[in-house]
């Protein structure tokens, strides 16, 4: 845990009194509307591990620097799991026998009063922080046990260790308290796994959580082009400062680092200092995601012409990114192979590639495993889970995720790309520095896709469409 010590020296006499004279004010709580849901994700991965202590921390603020803090963010299987936010709570799930499990969330209690924490700490001392739910108050939101967090240690130093197993990497000081055993890296792995591949297939409340955070990241897109100018030179970060206001206003925040690649930083994959420029005459791509407030984040691109329309050649390069697209696309159904998708967007690259003269070598061979020329302006895959993290489930096992089988109610993306570098002495030089890439966020039905962020134009001259309606509306703040 963080240094939760209290830091501020002051004389006794200012001391006595600030502990006395305050209310305390009982806060008015009810149960979330998915609490049901919570406790079937808990009986579920219970199921997996009979007789098994099970640990899963959310962490706390990392430092930012010196004494400063990121805004705290809480982990990802540990919010699925209980539908707590705050920081430096653990859930842990203790074996009732050989028949499930019982759950207690433990976490920091509300500073009382009367205690020197309340005004003197400036790390979890409530005056400074805001005020906290007391475990009771908790209990009641969330359907679950609650329990002082500082009973932790003692309950973990008693933990037989060859019988628990703990989501490691979120907090220090719990890693250190379940003790190591020859197998634990492997048990330990086991529960990240499970963790993952139960949150693969997504419920009917969190495809509407997708749905919002997809709503609202079509919004942002918007704010962003009602705003940069056809005709003059702006700054990448102007993009980046009013998407974010809109994610900050509406939704929790952004929900990855955004990137705004203007001409040659849209070939920069991971972009994200987003402090070159916007130029009028090449092309901005943007690739950007709302989080909502219960933490599902959208995650789409799109590659705009500044100007308002795709030069001849801009537009070539686009048509075979969306064309690649729209193949990745048309092959997800349930019980496709998720390797498909790959497969389809990259024989519609190659094949793209060879039309304007680039591949020294055949689409076939380009494409040939023990080849892939083509990689070298596609760069990356083209598709990813999508949830409560913008690369959700990522510790799933390759043969139920990258060379699986699609379910109905994944939600992941399709999004090819080709990227011409600067410095590419291969590319003709009217292409080098163009980068396009197009994103998307795709719901497995019964039925197949359905594109969550249609919202957005695809094709090549519906952006250019949509790009002089949002210009001719104006700014607007959010909430307006």
């Amino acid at each position: 845990m963080p240094n939760t010590v209290n830091r501020i020296e002051l004389p006794e006499q200012l001391m006595e009194y600030m502990r006395t004279g305050w209310v305390e004010r009982p806060l008015e709580v009810s149960p979330v509307e998915q609490i049901e849901r919570y406790a079937v994700r808990r009986a579920a991965l219970s199921a997996q591990f009979p007789g098994q202590t099970l640990v899963v921390p959310t962490g706390y603020p990392p430092i930012r620097a010196n004494d400063t803090e990121y805004r705290f963010r809480p982990g990802t299987d540990f919010v699925w799991l209980t539908g707590q936010h705050e920081p430096e709570a653990v859930l842990v799930l203790h074996p009732r026998g050989t028949d499930g499990h019982d759950a207690v969330l433990y976490q920091r209690p509300r500073s009382s009063k009367e205690s020197d924490e309340f005004y003197r700490n400036s790390v979890v001392g409530e005056l400074w922080i805001g005020r906290r739910l007391s475990p009771e108050e908790t209990s009641v939101e969330l359907g679950i046990d609650v329990a002082d967090l500082d009973q932790l240690d003692g309950i973990l130093a008693g933990l037989d260790a060859g019988r628990t197993r703990v989501l490691r990497g979120m907090e220090p000081s719990v890693d250190a308290a379940v003790a190591a055993v020859e197998s634990s890296g492997e048990r330990d792995q086991e529960l990240a796994i499970a963790l993952s591949e139960l949150r693969m297939v997504k419920d009917d409340w969190e495809i509407a959580q997708l749905r919002d955070a997809v709503g609202l990241t079509v919004l942002g897109f918007e704010d962003v082009w009602r705003t940069l100018p056809a005709d003059r030179v702006v700054s990448e970060r102007l993009a980046e400062g009013i998407f974010g206001l809109r994610a900050r206003h509406d939704g929790n925040d952004v929900g990855y680092l955004s990137i705004v690649g203007g001409g040659p930083d849209a070939t920069k994959l991971h972009w994200m200092r987003n402090d070159g420029d916007i130029r009028p005459g090449e092309l901005a791509l943007m690739d950007m995601g709302v989080e909502n407030n219960a933490l599902y984040t959208a995650d789409v691109t799109r590659t705009f012409p500044v100007s308002g329309e795709f030069t001849p050649l801009q537009r070539e390069v686009y048509d075979i990114v969306y064309a690649a697209q729209q193949a990745g696309i048309d092959i997800v159904k349930p019980g496709a192979d998720h390797s498909e998708i790959m497969a389809a967007c990259a024989e519609v690259l190659a094949q793209g590639l060879h039309d304007i003269g680039l591949l020294p070598v055949s689409v076939a061979e380009a494409l040939d495993k023990e080849s892939m020329l083509y990689w070298r302006w596609s760069l990356h895959g083209v598709s990813h889970h999508l949830g409560i993290d913008v690369h959700d489930c990522a510790q799933a096992r390759r043969e139920k995720y990258r060379d699986g089988t699609i379910e109905e109610g994944y939600v992941f993306t399709v999004e090819p790309g080709l990227y011409f570098q600067e410095d590419d002495a291969f590319a003709p030089a009217e292409l080098r520095g163009v980068g396009v890439r197009i994103e998307d966020d795709i719901l497995v039905t019964a039925d197949g896709p359905e594109i969550l962020s249609a919202g957005l134009p695809r094709r090549s001259h519906e952006v250019e469409r949509w790009i002089a309606e949002q210009r001719s509306f104006g700014f607007r703040l959010p909430g307006a």
